[in-house]
């Protein structure tokens, strides 16, 4: 491949690429694709017969990843490939191809829905205002109005959901389907239902914290003891007053853990105690009962205790 610096037509043209690059593909993807998509669209103006081998050397980018990077924009659809070589394809078709569609059919309701539409398209608005500098491609539109229908969210909840991502640094698809979901399973639809949410994940969070401090943890909770702790706060409806009646038992126990606990509150919850005043009276009651009699083992055997039986979580109470 040989360039003359003295030609005149060279150092004169220019390699224009559509913003819809930038505003569709260019944060999703690794820089060197980037690198090798932009030298690739460089040489399809001048018709070369390129050898990979030759570009690895050019770009200095390892052969092996200049065939992922061809892989993956022909996955996008930006690459063409062809019996001998590849085209590079046209962008902007490709995205106004996706934006009109024909449609086959319209909405029965299409009337009654006008004013919906309307605060939509504000909602979209404010999208593109506060976390595309202005510049929002189309598709992302269509991506916005098609989550408006999965996902039953309101308008608020679709600007919240934005501006999550956003504050994360991960404002792209993949990310913001992840929250969604996770969202649409909390039965989150309007911004009275995120708030509620928040109030509960902040509560899940403080007696995370609280749990941590007295039973002496250093290290941050697994996603697991997260989700033990979730469970007591959200689905039992417990805060610290009465978790803190479980961890007190602890201290009899050698290495207490996070399913112990569990089965004291599940216990608890079976019973529907919901006061402090309740759980204590059932304790009383258990000190009350007189204890199995247990095996005379001897010093070098061992029997681990089983907590099938709900009167063993209550010993040395």
């Amino acid at each position: 491949m040989k360039f003359e610096h003295n030609d005149p037509s060279l150092i004169l043209s220019q390699t224009n690429i559509p913003d819809v690059f930038f505003t569709e593909y260019l944060s999703q993807a690794d820089g060197d694709y980037v690198k090798i998509y932009l030298y690739l669209c460089f040489l399809s103006k001048y018709n070369k017969d390129v050898k990979i081998n030759d570009l690895s050397k050019k770009l200095a980018i390892p052969f092996v990843k200049m065939h992922d990077a061809i892989k993956y924009w022909e996955d996008q659809g930006l690459l063409i490939r062809k019996n001998q070589g590849f085209i590079v394809a046209n962008i902007q078709e490709i995205e106004f191809n996706k934006l009109y569609k024909p449609r086959i059919t319209l909405p029965a309701d299409y009337v009654a829905e006008t004013k919906k539409n309307q605060n939509r398209a504000s909602a979209i608005e404010i999208i593109n205002d506060d976390f595309f500098q202005g510049v929002m491609s189309t598709s992302w539109a269509t991506d916005i109005e098609f989550w408006f229908k999965k996902y039953g969210f309101d308008e608020e909840v679709m600007i919240a959901l934005f501006r999550h991502c956003f504050n994360k640094s991960a404002l792209h698809r993949s990310y913001i389907v992840t929250v969604a979901d996770a969202w649409h399973k909390n039965n989150i639809k309007t911004f009275n239902d995120l708030e509620e949410y928040y109030e509960k994940e902040d509560k899940v969070i403080s007696i995370s914290n609280s749990i941590k401090k007295k039973l002496r943890i250093s290290r941050n909770l697994s996603e697991y003891e997260i989700a033990y702790v979730r469970k007591w706060v959200i689905n039992y409806n417990y805060g610290l007053n009465i978790i803190e009646i479980a961890l007190k038992k602890t201290t009899s126990k050698f290495n207490p853990s996070f399913e112990y606990l569990d089965k004291l509150l599940s216990d608890w919850n079976e019973h529907n105690f919901k006061t402090p005043e309740q759980i204590n009276k059932h304790l009383e009651v258990q000190k009350s009962i007189p204890k199995q009699s247990k095996p005379n083992n001897n010093s070098n055997s061992f029997t681990q205790r089983n907590y099938s039986n709900i009167n063993n979580l209550y010993d040395n109470a």
